[in-house]
């Protein structure tokens, strides 16, 4: 660890120098600082970590001074400066550890209603408010891509946008199966009944990482469906994309034009061949996924929303909120930041073994 971090430091130093140059370019410089806030969180580390040491060092060899109150002193600092060494050591392996590359992107959000008919598509609408108010609190923005509603105010499946710095990192945590457990409004006889929505967070992909030829595209159009009356298009500006290599089909029909929703389409099919790509390229290191999205059935649960009990539980860390309105208006930092932690020590694990 020492030697990576010494080769980090002299990176960090030879950033500086460069950007003390007058002839750095703009672009350079904009890559350059990039780069350097990458380092700076390990560098300021590794830095007071030595400087610790040092004071530590110093107050060792003072311990064996014959005036024995100097002594005392040093040995009350030793005992100090110790869990703070430890700590910092802490944090400079987890700084180490290899970034998820997507971490900072925007996140193409998909819900989709499971098993329980109109009472999934209910709750799907409730997560996907969930999530809207909890990026709201993050300062992101929310934008919905494509939605298929349901009569009552739910959702077969709806899509959107969340942009934002480090969105990703966030909330790629939610991927998988959420269940729900409550009276539906439609029963008459007060039952509870158990329903499933299942989340996907893709990373959001641009074209030079994912580039899909057009031969590999076919592109239907069609009139949008509206409520009626004057909501009906009258125009094909619907639009659905089938990928033919994969089989994968993506439609938008919210946007007023044909390019709009297009673009949409491009950007939601892109985010999901990059999340192919990645898994793939996972395969071959012999690395699963962490978590991985559920085909919405009941046994395939990460977390659980009992209306009754006003709990929401986390079957993956074993965390439980009594507090369901707080969680389903969008407070979710508590079960993100178990989980983010968790993560995190199953990958220092892996990278000591």
């Amino acid at each position: 660890m020492h030697d990576k971090l010494e080769g980090i430091e002299r990176r960090f130093q030879a950033i500086d120098d460069e950007l003390a140059s007058t002839g750095t370019g703009f672009a350079r410089v904009a890559e350059l600082a990039r780069e350097r806030s990458e380092l700076e969180p390990i560098v300021t580390t590794y830095r007071r970590y030595r400087q610790l040491q040092d004071q530590e060092q110093q107050a060792r060899a003072e311990m064996q001074s014959p005036d024995s109150e100097l002594a005392e002193l040093a040995q009350a600092e030793v005992e100090e400066l110790a869990p703070q060494i430890e700590a910092l050591e802490a944090r400079l392996k987890s700084l180490l550890l290899p970034r998820d590359p997507r971490d900072e992107r925007n996140v193409i959000l998909e819900i989709r209603a499971g098993t329980g008919g109109e009472e999934a598509a209910l709750f799907a609408a409730d997560l996907f408010r969930m999530y809207n108010r909890y990026a709201e609190a993050k300062g992101w923005t929310v934008e919905t891509l494509s939605a298929s509603e349901t009569g009552i105010g739910g959702f077969k499946e709806i899509i959107g946008m969340v942009k934002g710095k480090g969105a990703f990192s966030r909330l790629k945590y939610e991927s998988g199966v959420h269940r729900v457990q409550r009276v539906p409004q439609t029963e008459a006889q007060g039952r509870i009944h158990t329903s499933t929505a299942t989340v996907a967070v893709l990373a959001e992909a641009d074209e030079v990482e994912i580039e899909i030829p057009d031969k590999d595209i076919k592109m239907d159009v069609y009139r949008s469906a509206g409520a009626g009356g004057q909501n009906v298009q009258k125009n094909s500006t619907a639009v659905r994309l089938t990928h033919l290599p994969t089989g994968i089909v993506v439609q938008c029909q919210d946007e007023r034009s044909q390019l709009q929703n297009r673009t949409r389409a491009m950007s939601i099919l892109r985010a999901r061949l990059y999340e192919i790509a990645l898994e793939e390229q996972q395969a071959e290191e012999d690395a699963s996924r962490r978590m991985q999205v559920g085909s919405a059935e009941r046994s395939e649960k990460i977390r659980t929303y009992n209306f009754p009990q006003s709990r929401v539980t986390d079957h993956r860390i074993g965390l439980s909120s009594h507090n369901l309105p707080a969680v389903m208006n969008g407070q979710i930092d508590d079960f993100i930041d178990e989980l983010a932690t968790q993560d995190e020590a199953d990958r220092l694990k892996a990278s000591q073994a």
